[in-house]
């Protein structure tokens, strides 16, 4: 497991620092970011994406399901100095009638959940007239996008491609590589909810939405602090090849708006 999973204050540094070099920008590509502008983020974490928006005295709203990063992140919004509000809760006990949103932002979250067509409509009921999703994922096939970075044994956590083993084969390997259940679970989790370029696209149509734009990186954007490689972004001829796209792109942003 790298020293980041571990040192929270350090992850949400990094998460800032690509937020506000990479996602802020791309965002204010497409819609204006300025105090008046409302911003929710669906599985915050520790609330590093959102401490960029918060500069901007943005009115910033954090969900995620761990109590435990809702309060890392109050912790650490707290010595920042920035607003925010944070809360523990599920994004499908949102109700009608609580705030609307500007923008909602997803990143590194639609990879993790079952019926993303559920999520995905139940999103629209709280973007203002207007407003944009962002969402970003890495494609499931790309060397690591199981997630098996968080496995503590290094044979693993740098094993490109493992994710993509057979589910009997895939536990196995785990397992012999010495991961404890809870971590192999995890891992068996993330691969059941796998989410390519194709599936997404088609699932963003079916839910009433419009991809204003989309963008493929051959080098993830928070590759830059976590390995101090260049970002670049996925070849135009390998973007638009589809299911082989999948093999190259490290992260996938989309800009979203419903369709009325």
């Amino acid at each position: 497991m790298q020293d980041r999973h571990i040192n929270r204050k350090r992850y949400f540094d990094e998460l800032a620092h690509s937020s506000r070099k990479y996602f802020l920008p791309y965002l204010e590509s497409f819609f204006k970011i300025d105090a008046s502008t409302r911003i929710l983020e669906i599985g915050c974490g520790d609330g590093g994406n959102l401490l960029p928006f918060a500069e901007r005295q943005c009115s910033v709203m954090g969900i995620d399901l761990s109590e435990k990063r809702i309060q890392q992140a109050r912790e650490f919004f707290e010595e920042s100095g920035c607003q925010a509000r944070f809360s523990s809760l599920n994004v499908f006990d949102m109700t009608v009638g609580d705030e609307l949103y500007d923008v909602i932002l997803i990143h590194d979250v639609i990879e993790h959940i079952g019926d993303k067509a559920q999520m995905l409509r139940h999103v629209r009921r709280f973007l203002a007239p207007g407003g944009v999703v962002f969402i970003g994922f890495p494609a499931w096939q790309m060397p690591f996008g199981g997630h098996q970075q968080i496995c503590h044994s290094k044979a693993a956590s740098h094993w490109p491609f493992l994710h993509l083993l057979p589910c009997w084969l895939y536990r196995r390997v785990l397992k012999i590589c010495g991961e404890s259940d809870s971590c192999i679970n995890e891992l068996l989790d993330i691969k059941s909810c796998a989410t390519t370029i194709e599936m997404f696209e088609d699932l963003a149509v079916r839910t009433g939405y419009a991809i204003c734009h989309r963008k493929f990186w051959f080098i993830n954007p928070h590759y830059e602090v976590k390995f101090h490689l260049r970002p670049r972004v996925l070849f135009p001829v390998l973007a638009h090849i589809p299911y082989v796209r999948n093999f190259f792109t490290t992260s996938c942003f989309y800009i979203l708006q419903t369709v009325d």
